[in-house]
């Protein structure tokens, strides 16, 4: 069974930075998709970023393109580096599995607990 624990979540001012990182464990094969999505009250999850660790191939929705960097820490450790924050990226964030691409986005199998982002103006 995957398990996913986010953390590095919190509290920034506009163009402020922040590390998301997400621990997993349970995979067995190298060729899944992982990522994060997002989601305010009221509002539809948004995938944000879409990664293959076997390929190495990444997918960011054009919200984050330019500020917001996926990357493998290790064999069960992704990370999320979000810069230039904007208001609008206050969400909780969901470290996902299982992608499955679409025209809109990647959908997720599963996902973990969420980290709280909040950016203030």
């Amino acid at each position: 069974q995957v398990q996913l624990v986010e953390s590095g979540g919190g509290s920034v001012q506009t163009v402020g930075s922040l590390r998301l990182s997400c621990a997993a464990s349970g995979y067995t094969s190298s060729n899944y998709c992982m990522g994060w999505y997002r989601q305010t009250p009221g509002k539809e999850r948004e995938g944000v970023v879409a990664f293959y660790p076997g390929t190495g191939a990444k997918w960011y929705s054009d919200s984050v393109k330019g500020r917001f960097t996926i990357s493998q820490d290790n064999a069960n450790t992704l990370s999320l580096q979000m810069t230039s924050l904007k208001p609008e990226d206050t969400a909780m964030y969901y470290c996902a599995g299982g992608c499955r691409m679409s025209i809109s986005g990647p959908a997720f199998a599963y996902w973990g607990q969420g980290t709280q982002v909040t950016v203030s103006s």
